[in-house]
């Protein structure tokens, strides 16, 4: 064998054993502090004991379970994925990992979101509750009369569903494990399933698994395990992606199936209209009346979320850096392009000319919305208004990290306006809830639809009269494009630093025009006449069609020879 062959070989059995050995650890590696024995210790008779009625160690390991769901905020090297996109950049002076992603200054050895690991991971580690958990003979049952075994069961299918979907929608068919668990000696190199594959397997297990889950989703006591609704949720998300085009009919590749179906379905637009239509059906949720309290209590809003705690961990990273507290970080910076989607308070955009937006006067009288996401010069802060002009004290110059905009990240934020010091705010990672739902079913209504009619005018509106504005209803006789405008912008205020926005544009397949673009800072001079803004460029997006889907790990590319690399990688 020619020695680069050897040494390519050499380094492929190396990764894999590597990958082996870190997903077999993966299994077991989380403690309590209140745990007798590490969990991490014990073996898989102790986990799933024939003898333990209660369960206990079986719930500790699928408790351990959820560690894996998707965590946000500034996770993706201290920044918001949606730093990423046109709604923010990063404060960090540096070249920050989500500044990579946004210019498109990454390969397959460096994308700067690389899940892969940590998702194979979960679906392993509740592949391995599902495979052992009927060996516990767990007393107890739901109100309905399903056994305890069951429910926990479905709860780990509907992480496994989930990791699968966070996969799929990052680089379209990925490998298909089914229930499956492999060991170290077994052959691990499998081919990715196709994208259509990957869709119909994640919705037949939300499909099987909806009535084995609890259905109360305002049970404290269970809080942050999914139900039901959760289960429906997550085929609402599915198949959405499922139907919009850069996968329906707008497939990259063509005729290749791991990137999308190869041929356009109206049928899928109904697909995912029904499955939020049957969510909405539920009559469980509603709209939080105050949009600033979704995120910081637990409300009839809340479909499912990752617990995060009591803490100030959102103040304290991206609040204005030149309070007195000394802890904020400002480490997310909104753009001048974020700001100017906000319309007024009367529902129509700013560049409207009836719209009553003054340039000079620029924050006043605009969707409440704008005032729960983003920090303005002159905004209430901790007892004084944000200084964000040149020399104030959130924008005071020199090395000291700041926003690079203007503005400031206020969303997820307790109300500390008028507080002296921030105490703790209920942070947890919102992964679904009833607006996103609303909003999908409102896009794929209308998109299957000649014309919108009232039922989506109802959805959108119901968003509209949430955020105050006033009259909240839309225009009569809306086209269906002027109606995908309106709710493409709906989502962007909606959702925004929800990482929505980062899939959403290129879902809608429209990213080589939104993120292909210079993006914007405002740079305001306070003088004794009042105040002065410019507006300048801060950073250039650069958007390439390979960008769609994200490049599959190059590790594991090379361990298997069966992982087909997505375009342009």
């Amino acid at each position: 064998m020619p020695f680069k062959a050897q040494l390519i070989r050499i380094k492929y059995n190396r990764l894999k054993w590597m990958f082996l050995v870190g997903v077999t650890l993966g299994i077991f590696s989380c403690k309590s502090d209140l745990e007798e024995e590490p969990i991490e210790l014990q073996t898989l008779d102790q986990v799933f004991d024939r003898r333990d009625s209660a369960g206990v160690n079986a719930n500790r390991f699928l408790t351990d379970c959820y560690r894996y769901l998707p965590s946000l905020g500034n996770r993706v090297g201290g920044d918001f994925l949606d730093a990423a996109t046109d709604d923010a950049v990063s404060s960090n002076p540096t070249n920050t990992s989500v500044q990579q992603l946004a210019t498109g200054s990454y390969t397959s050895d460096n994308y700067q979101d690389n899940l892969w690991a940590s998702w194979y991971q979960g679906i392993r580690k509740t592949s391995i509750f599902i495979q052992n958990i009927d060996r516990v003979p767990v007393k107890g049952k739901l109100e309905n009369g399903t056994p305890m075994p069951r429910v926990w069961k479905a709860e780990a299918k509907f992480m496994r569903a989930l990791f699968y979907f966070e996969l799929v929608k990052r680089y379209g068919g990925v490998p298909l494990m089914g229930d499956k668990v492999y060991q170290l000696n077994d052959d691990i190199e499998l081919p990715r399933a196709s994208f259509e594959e990957c869709v119909n397997y994640i919705v037949k297990e939300c499909d099987a698994i909806k009535d084995s889950l609890r259905t109360d989703p305002f049970n404290l006591a269970f809080y942050g395990r999914p139900t039901k609704a959760a289960a429906m949720a997550l085929k609402s998300r599915v198949l959405l992606y499922a139907a919009s085009p850069l996968f329906n009919g707008g497939n990259i590749d063509g005729q290749n199936i791991l990137t999308g179906y190869t041929a356009f379905s109206a049928g899928r637009w109904q697909l995912a209209e029904n499955a939020a239509k049957d969510l909405m059906d539920l009559n469980l949720f509603k709209l939080e009346p105050q949009f600033k309290d979704v995120f910081t209590t637990r409300n009839n809003e809340r479909i499912f979320a990752k617990q995060g705690g009591n803490n100030t961990s959102f103040e304290n990273n991206n609040g204005p850096v030149g309070y007195a507290n000394g802890v904020n970080n400002g480490r997310t910076s909104p753009t001048q392009e974020l700001v100017d989607a906000f319309g007024m308070s009367n529902g129509l955009k700013i560049t409207d000319e009836n719209s009553g937006y003054d340039p000079n006067d620029p924050y006043v009288g605009r969707d409440s919305r704008f005032y729960a996401t983003v920090f303005y010069n002159g905004a209430p802060w901790l007892n004084r208004p944000v200084q964000t002009f040149e020399g104030g004290s959130d924008k005071p110059g020199g090395s000291k990290q700041q926003t690079k905009t203007g503005y400031y990240l206020r969303k997820f934020m307790g109300n500390f306006e008028s507080l002296a010091n921030y105490s703790n705010v209920n942070h947890d990672f919102i992964l679904f809830r009833y607006a996103e739902i609303l909003l999908n079913y409102a896009e794929a209504r209308n998109e299957r639809l000649d014309r919108p009619d009232v039922n989506v005018y109802r959805a959108v509106e119901q968003i509209r009269q949430r955020a105050g504005l006033s009259p909240y209803q839309l225009p009569e006789a809306l086209t269906k494009a002027e109606m995908r405008e309106l709710i493409y912008l709906e989502r962007r205020k909606e959702l925004a630093f929800e990482e929505h926005r980062f899939y959403d544009v290129r879902r809608w397949k429209i990213a080589e025009e939104e993120f292909n673009k210079e993006l914007h800072a405002t740079v305001i001079y306070q003088t004794g006449t009042g105040a002065i803004r410019q507006s300048l460029p801060i950073l250039k997006m650069t958007f390439d069609t390979k960008m769609y889907l994200a490049p599959i790990p190059f590790s594991e590319v090379i361990k298997n020879p069966k992982m087909v690399q997505n375009p342009g990688w």
